[in-house]
Formats: structure tokens, C-alpha cells, sequence
């Protein structure tokens, strides 16, 4: 494996770029990607396989036309949504039309939300996590850190990127009641799909009728689909249709197009996938908590945060679990407010776990296997908030 590959550039290579570097050898398993490992599921991606030459072969709808019969599925109004190629064509599109001077973020956050408006010349006020409080958000200080700085776009991920923090739907509530004033309150929820700490945690409802407030949504997070680029926001009419007037006609292509609609009838399958992903989370996170000094951060997200022993450093153990055991990792140097000490590891099911485990195992202990525990623990109750 090339490991050159990791460190040419600020974001993790893509899949296409280790494959091509591996020299014949197998493919890495993916822990650096957060993807739903359970769907689609096989019959769909052979349904998809029989008619690749129709998907290749011919013009899309329009983006109208899919995102009614998205809307059609998710119960939303089509006037209250724009469709893009992938969240990051909303968020930049949100940055161009609609963030003017400044923005507010906490950090660590998914990067775009820091480096785009940077790139466009915005202020960023950058408001820090604390490590002693698992980066969790605290909604009261946010608020006073945004009247004092005057912010006038402030950001949330939820649950958050890297570490899969949640903030339940009645303090989400209320922090767009207090930021009411400002020019925009951007709730990033393309891991939301993820969460059972509640039900129906999401706040797309509350966005279509409020004056300020964008709701955005990953389809490619979720489904495990990242290929094929496609997510939406949700807002009030004025402000889903700024941002979808802005947008090519044709902005979608054919194989969003053919999972769009079949959206309706593979909800039992995509549910389905939602609960195994729960269950190998709480597993997962178990079986990290197990390795001694190893910090794993509660998460409702689809991938842990853990912060390494006391001396050791997220770069080596990264390049010797690609290169040894063909494991490939997100070391969290790069990522604003964290540090080289962290690694995001998705979630992924057992037989890959143990891979990651015993590679981790071996490097972090001096080649001396520990007894890991890699069986059983899905039948253990565990509350929702910690897993």
C-alpha cells in the first residue's frame, strides 16, 4: 500500500486513490469513511447492476422531479427543498447566497463548514469543544460565545463530526429560539438517520416554517451510498428556493434519480439497516472501552472517536494498520480542534472489527495480544445516550 497517498493532501485520500495504490494487494477495509454497511442491501445493488446501461445510458430527469418524488417519500413539501450533488454543493451554495459576513461553528465539526466560508472571505468564529466534556455542546454557552463575537450565521452538526455527539431535539429547539434574530441557524443533520436516543429526532418540520433555519440531510451517508453524490436541505420557501434557483436544472444524475425512487419500497430494508448499524455501534464501543488507556466518546453517529494511550500518535498506527492489516482509518490531526491522538473509526460489523482490533491491539501493546471481548455484547442493555 502507498502510504504516501495520506499525506499529499489535507483530506483523507478517496477509496479509488488507495485501490490504485495497493499494487494488487486486497482492498483496505474502510473504518475512515462513514458509510451504512447494510444497505443497500445485495438484491438492490443487483436490481441496480441489470439496468447500469439504462442508468449510464440516458438523461436524468430533471432536479424538480426527483426532489418531488423524495419529498413524496419523506412527507416534506416540495417548495421547502432543495436537492444537491452531495451536502457539500448545499453547503457551498449556502455559503455564497446566504452567509454574508460571519459564521459561527464549533469545532471539531465536519471541515466544510470552517474552510468554505474562510474560502470565501467570511469571518469564522470558531467555537471550542471541551475535551473534558467529550466535546459535548453546551447550548447556553454557545449562544453567549455568538452574542459576544456577533456572529450572524451559526452552525450545528448532529449529531456532531468526528466524535457523534447529540444534542436532544428540545435543546435544538431552543437554541433556534434564542438565535431567532440572526441571518441563519444551519442544523447539519446528515448523520441524524443514525440516532435511537429518540425518536424522530430530526427538525425538518420546524425548519420548513421558521424565518431562519436550514435543515441539511446526507441520502449518501445514510443509504451507504457516497458515489453517487446526492443529499438535500430543508427550509423555509424563501430560502429552499434561493438556494434551488441557484442550481443547474440537471443537477442529479440518473443512478440518484433510480434510488430516489425506490425509496418507498425499500424502507423496511433501510430501517432494518439502521437497527444492525445500532447494534454493532454498541458492540463496537465495548470492545474499544475493553483496550487499556483507550478513551472511546459516546457517539450516535455511524463511526467512535477514541483518543489513544498516554505517547501515542494517530500517524504510525494509522500506516501500520493500512499497511499490516489492511485497515484504513481517520487519524484526526488535521481536523481543526482535535489532534493527532485521535482516530474516527466507523462502525462497521464484527468480522471487520476484530481485524481493527487485534491490529490496534498489536501495535498499541507491544505485539502482546490482549483478550479482547468480540462476541455477545449486543445483548447487553445499554442506554441509548452511551453507545
Amino acid at each position: 500500500m502507498e502510504l504516501s497517498l495520506l499525506r499529499a493532501q489535507a483530506h483523507s485520500p478517496s477509496y479509488f486513490s488507495l485501490l490504485r495504490g495497493s499494487s494488487g494487494q486486497r482492498a483496505p477495509v474502510d473504518f475512515c469513511i462513514p458509510c451504512n454497511p447494510y444497505f443497500p442491501t445485495p438484491e438492490i445493488f443487483e436490481h441496480l447492476g441489470r439496468n447500469l446501461e439504462t442508468i449510464l445510458k440516458f438523461y436524468p430527469s430533471d432536479a424538480g422531479t426527483i426532489t418531488a418524488e423524495l419529498c413524496s417519500t419523506m412527507g416534506l413539501h416540495p417548495q421547502t427543498v432543495a436537492m444537491g450533488n452531495g451536502s457539500t454543493e448545499l453547503i457551498t451554495w449556502i455559503d455564497h447566497l446566504l452567509v454574508k459576513e460571519s459564521l459561527a461553528v464549533p469545532i471539531p465539526t465536519f471541515g466544510r463548514w470552517t474552510d468554505q466560508p474562510m474560502e470565501t472571505g467570511k469571518r469564522v468564529d470558531m467555537y471550542p469543544l471541551m475535551e473534558s466534556r467529550n466535546f459535548a455542546l453546551d447550548v447556553n454557552d454557545y449562544v453567549r460565545f455568538i452574542r459576544m463575537r456577533g456572529s450572524r450565521v451559526a452552525v450545528i452538526c448532529n449529531p456532531n463530526n468526528p466524535d457523534g455527539g447529540y444534542l436532544p431535539k428540545h435543546e435544538v429547539l431552543w437554541l433556534l429560539d434564542q438565535l431567532i434574530d440572526l441571518d441563519l441557524v444551519i442544523v447539519d443533520e446528515s448523520f441524524g438517520d443514525f440516532v435511537d436516543a429518540e425518536p424522530y429526532p430530526g427538525i425538518a418540520a420546524e425548519a420548513a416554517v421558521r424565518p431562519n433555519v436550514i435543515v441539511l440531510r446526507s441520502l449518501g451517508k445514510n443509504f451507504g451510498l457516497h458515489g453517487i453524490r446526492f443529499g438535500y436541505m430543508v427550509a423555509n420557501p424563501a430560502l429552499a428556493g434561493k438556494v434551488r434557483d441557484a442550481l443547474p436544472k440537471w443537477n442529479l444524475n440518473s443512478f440518484a434519480e433510480v434510488v430516489v425512487f425506490m425509496m418507498k419500497q425499500c424502507m423496511p430494508q433501510y430501517q432494518e439497516s439502521l437497527r444492525l448499524l445500532g447494534q454493532d455501534r454498541r458492540a463496537m464501543f465495548h470492545q474499544l472501552s475493553a483496550m487499556p488507556e483507550l478513551s472511546v466518546l459516546p457517539s450516535q453517529g455511524n463511526f467512535l472517536l477514541v483518543k489513544l494511550p498516554p505517547g501515542h500518535d494517530g500517524v504510525p498506527l494509522r500506516d501500520h494498520l493500512l499497511s499490516e492489516h489492511g485497515v484504513y482509518v481517520r487519524e484526526c490531526g488535521n481536523k481543526l480542534g482535535t489532534t493527532s491522538q485521535f482516530l474516527r473509526l466507523v462502525v462497521r460489523p464484527q468480522e471487520d472489527v476484530r481485524r481493527l482490533l487485534v491490529g490496534m491491539t498489536q501495535y498499541l501493546y507491544s505485539g502482546s495480544l490482549h483478550e479482547i471481548p468480540v462476541t455477545g455484547l449486543h445483548h447487553r442493555a445499554v442506554n441509548p445516550l452511551s453507545a
